[in-house]
């Protein structure tokens, strides 16, 4: 049972143009994740006195083997609206809403490359952007919205064994898979587990959850240290 997750490469400012750009890989999952903030919220947020915090995923067609078809006029499969759902709710779950203020914050992560795990990744990643975009308006400010990091991570069972971080081929042979996402002070934010075409009991997702809590350790380790003096979180 291996412990560790796969190899990370966190490349910051990838772009001009964003106030967040942060390129993520992980193993060979690449993932480009930017964060933007806008001096304005949705209507229905409109004299809460608070903002909000929305993502969008795409797979930009040559990320997989076989060319992925864009996603035209809006129209979204059910799949993409899972993901961006569910990195919308990790990003919040950190974040003080009335501390940021009437503003939206904008995570688009982009898959340039899959291999396994890039809602995990694009959690992660989108962390580091989200981050980044908020440091010109809030700096080290006591008054900072950000309340813990986040990060996410997949496990499995595979051939029996507990499996850290599945990439593609693992994931295919895994007869339970999870993606777990947590922030840095190990509370959970969302375990998402199935069998596939298997069960699981007590014990197994015990110890999924457990190799699940070291791996995002380490991860938010890799955060702390790409953010360095920025890092926005206080003990």
């Amino acid at each position: 049972m291996s412990s560790s997750v796969r190899p990370v490469k966190i490349t910051r400012q990838f772009t001009r143009t964003s106030p967040g750009s942060v390129l993520y890989e992980s193993g060979n999952t690449v993932v480009l994740c930017t964060a933007s903030l806008d001096e304005a919220v949705p209507p229905w947020l409109v004299g809460a006195g608070k903002g909000w915090i929305t993502a969008e995923y795409n797979m930009l067609p040559h990320s997989t083997n076989k060319r992925k078809r864009r996603d035209r006029d809006g129209k979204v499969d059910g799949r993409t609206t899972e993901i961006q759902r569910l990195i919308g709710r990790s990003l919040r779950a950190v974040v003080d809403l009335q501390r940021l203020g009437e503003r939206t914050l904008t995570v688009d992560c982009d898959v340039l490359q899959a291999d396994g795990g890039t809602r995990t990744a694009s959690i992660t990643g989108g962390f580091l952007a989200m981050c980044d975009a908020l440091y010109p308006v809030f700096g080290s400010s006591t008054e900072h919205p950000l309340t813990d990091c986040v990060a996410a991570i997949s496990v499995g069972m595979v051939g029996g064994v507990p499996t850290l971080d599945l990439d593609y081929e693992k994931d295919v042979a895994a007869d339970v898979d999870m993606n777990v996402v947590m922030t840095g002070r190990g509370r959970f934010v969302e375990i998402q587990g199935t069998g596939e075409e298997a069960t699981f009991d007590d014990a197994e997702l015990a110890a999924l959850l457990a190799l699940a809590r070291s791996g995002v350790a380490q991860l938010v380790q890799l955060q702390r240290e790409t953010l360095g003096d920025q890092w926005p979180i206080s003990k």
